[in-house]
C-alpha cells in the first residue's frame, strides 16, 4: 500500500468509526486489543486449543434462532429475499408491507418488538426438555446486533425491541443452569444484502432502486432519522456478480473492504468481552472473513485467551466452525449444519438443526412440517454415539412466543429424558458406535439430513446405538425398535467379542424396575425384555 491510499484508507476507517457510535464522544479507529496469553490470531497457534469437558458431557442444546426475519414468518433468509424481484419473499413482502424501496429491511426491524418475549419461562421448557446449553442468536447475516452493541448503532436496544435480546437470554440461561452460547452470522452481510441495491426490472417502479444505497442524511423526518442505513445495510460498494459464501473473487463474490472487517472485528469481541459466552457458534467455513482478513483468527485468540484468564490457565469456552480441514478441527470444535459424522470422531463434534425453519414459517407451521420427537431422539443418540453434541432449533413468533406443535414437541422430549437421560449426558462412545440396518445411512457431509433414515423413521430391533459411562463401567445400549417377539439381540456383545471379553454382570431397562434375563453365545447378547415399554421410543438397556 503506497503512502496515498494508506491515508485514503485511514481516513475511511476513521469517518466510518465516527459514524458508528451512540455518543459523540465514543469515537473508534482501530481493532479492540486482543486479549494476551498463550494464543495467537495464526492457526498453527490455534491447534492447541482443547475442548473443555462440560461441552463433551453436555451434548444437547437449544438454540433461539429469533431475530426481526421472524416477523414476516416467511422462512429463512427474508431479509435477503425480499429484494429477490419476482420471488416469493418479495411478493409477500409487497403485498403485506409496501415496495422495497419505501419499506425495506430496517423497516421490518421497527415492526420487531418481542412484545411476548418471557426468557425465564421458555428456559424452564428447555431446561425439561434435556437441553444442558442454550445458544441465542447475537446477530444474522442481515447485520442486526442483538444487543447494546457498542459498535453496531442497528442494534435491539436502540431499535426494534428496544430490548437487550442477548443479555436477557443470556441472564435466563444461567439462571437455570445451563451454559451460555451466541450465535454469529454477520461476517456475511457485505455480500449477502447486495441484492437491497438491485430494483424491479419490469412494471410501474421498474429501475426504481431499493433501499440498500440510503444514507443518514434519507432519514430526515423519518422514524431512522440519525441512523445511517449503511450501518446496517453495509452496501456503500459495487455489488458481486454471485453470492459466494468463501468469499472467491473468482466465482463473483466482491470482497469486503478493511474497514468492514475491522467493524465486524470490534463489535464480536464487544460481544465477548460484555456477555463472557461460554460457546460461539460462527456460520462460516471456517472461520469469518477468512482468507480475505485475519479478524476470525484474532477473535479465536481473544475468545480463548481471555477464558484461560478467567480459569486459571483453563480454556472453558467452545468456538465452532464449518467445512474443517482435519488440520483445523484441533483449532475449534466442528459443526455440521444438518449434517454428521459416519463414524466415531475422535474429537468433540456438533450438529445443528432445527425442527422447523431457521426463522419462523407460517407455512410450514400450518401444514404442521416440523420435526417430531420420534425423529429428533434417534438422531440425538446417533450423534452422542460418534462423539457428537446436538444443537437444536426451535422456532420462534417474532413475538417471542413458540407456537403449539413447537411446544408439543418440547413436552415429548421432556418425557423421554426423564426416563433415559443418563444414556446420553456425560457419557462418551464405546468402542463401536452402532449396529444395524441404519449404521450405513450415513455420508459424513453437512446439509445431508435429509438423506438419512432418520427424517424417515422406519428402525427395527436390529438399529441400536451405544453409549459409555466416563468409567467405561457401564454400556448403554438404545434400542431405536421395539423387538415384536420380546428379545433384543446385541451382536456387538456375543461371547468371546473382543468388544468385551469379560463376563455381563447385569442388564436393566430404564424406566423399569428389576433385572432382565439374558444369555450369551457366539451370535450376540440376547435378551427378554418385559411386554410393557417404558416410554414410546428409543428404548435403553442398561449393561453393566
Amino acid at each position: 500500500m503506497n503512502l496515498k491510499e494508506f491515508i485514503a484508507t485511514g481516513v475511511m476507517v476513521l469517518s466510518q468509526a465516527w459514524t458508528l457510535q451512540l455518543n459523540a464522544a465514543e469515537v473508534v479507529d482501530q481493532r479492540l486489543p486482543m486479549a494476551s496469553g498463550p494464543f495467537k490470531g495464526e492457526w498453527n497457534s490455534l491447534t492447541n486449543y482443547q475442548c473443555p469437558e462440560w461441552f463433551r458431557d453436555a451434548k444437547f442444546g437449544i438454540w433461539a434462532h429469533w431475530n426481526a426475519q421472524n416477523v414476516p414468518e416467511m422462512g429463512d433468509w427474508y431479509a435477503r429475499y425480499m429484494y429477490t424481484t419476482g420471488g416469493r419473499e418479495y411478493k409477500y413482502h409487497v403485498a403485506n408491507f409496501g415496495h422495497p424501496s419505501q419499506f425495506g429491511f430496517k423497516d421490518i426491524v421497527n415492526l420487531w418488538h418481542a412484545e411476548n418475549w418471557h426468557p425465564e419461562k421458555l428456559m424452564s421448557l428447555y431446561k425439561k426438555a434435556g437441553a444442558q446449553y442454550f445458544v441465542a442468536l447475537a446477530n444474522h447475516c442481515d447485520n442486526l446486533d442483538c444487543w447494546d452493541s457498542k459498535y453496531q448503532p442497528w442494534n435491539s436496544v436502540r431499535v426494534g425491541p428496544h430490548k437487550d435480546i442477548v443479555g436477557g437470554w443470556a441472564k435466563a440461561a444461567r439462571g437455570a443452569g445451563l451454559r451460555f452460547g451466541v450465535s454469529v452470522h454477520a461476517s456475511h452481510a457485505w455480500s449477502w444484502l447486495e441484492p437491497s441495491q438491485g430494483s424491479d426490472t419490469e412494471g410501474p417502479l421498474a429501475g426504481v432502486p431499493y433501499d440498500g444505497k440510503l444514507t443518514k442524511a434519507d432519514g430526515k423526518g423519518l422514524w431512522w432519522e440519525g441512523l445511517d442505513p449503511q450501518d446496517l445495510y453495509a452496501q456503500s460498494h459495487p455489488p458481486g456478480t454471485n453470492f459466494d459464501w468463501y468469499w472467491d473473487a473468482k466465482k463473483g463474490s466482491s470482497i469486503p473492504d478493511e474497514a468492514y472487517c475491522d467493524k465486524f472485528y470490534n463489535r464480536t469481541v464487544d460481544l465477548i468481552n460484555t456477555h463472557n459466552p461460554d460457546m460461539v457458534y460462527f456460520d462460516d467455513s471456517p472461520i469469518p472473513l477468512w482468507p480475505v482478513s485475519d479478524v476470525g483468527l484474532r477473535i479465536a485468540a481473544h475468545y480463548y485467551n481471555s477464558s484461560m484468564q478467567q480459569h486459571g490457565g483453563s480454556n472453558e469456552v467452545v468456538m465452532t466452525g464449518k467445512n474443517l480441514e482435519k488440520e483445523q478441527e484441533y483449532c475449534m470444535v466442528h459443526d455440521m449444519e444438518r449434517g454428521k459424522m459416519p463414524g466415531i470422531d475422535p474429537l468433540p463434534w456438533q450438529t445443528d438443526t432445527t425442527i422447523g425453519a431457521w426463522h419462523y414459517s407460517r407455512e410450514l407451521f400450518d401444514k404442521h412440517g416440523y420435526k417430531t420427537a420420534a425423529e429428533v431422539i434417534p438422531m440425538l443418540v446417533d450423534i452422542v454415539s460418534k462423539n457428537g453434541n446436538l444443537l437444536l432449533g426451535i422456532p420462534m413468533h417474532g413475538d417471542g412466543t413458540l407456537d403449539e406443535d413447537g411446544l408439543a414437541f418440547l413436552k415429548d422430549m421432556a418425557k423421554w429424558m426423564e426416563v433415559n437421560h443418563e444414556s446420553i449426558f456425560s457419557t462418551r462412545p464405546w468402542k463401536v458406535f452402532g449396529e444395524g440396518p441404519s449404521t450405513t445411512a450415513d455420508n459424513g457431509k453437512g446439509l445431508s439430513e435429509g438423506q438419512a433414515d432418520f427424517e424417515k423413521g422406519g428402525f427395527t430391533a436390529q438399529d441400536i446405538r451405544f453409549t459409555s459411562s466416563k468409567n467405561g463401567k457401564t454400556l448403554y445400549a438404545i434400542v431405536f425398535g421395539w423387538p415384536a417377539d420380546g428379545k433384543c439381540v446385541i451382536k456387538s456383545l456375543a461371547a468371546q467379542s473382543p468388544n468385551y471379553p469379560g463376563e455381563v454382570g447385569s442388564v436393566r431397562l430404564l424406566g423399569s424396575s428389576g433385572k432382565l434375563k439374558f444369555t450369551r453365545d457366539g451370535t450376540g447378547l440376547t435378551i427378554a425384555v418385559p411386554p410393557i415399554k417404558p416410554c414410546e421410543y428409543a428404548w435403553v438397556l442398561k449393561i453393566n
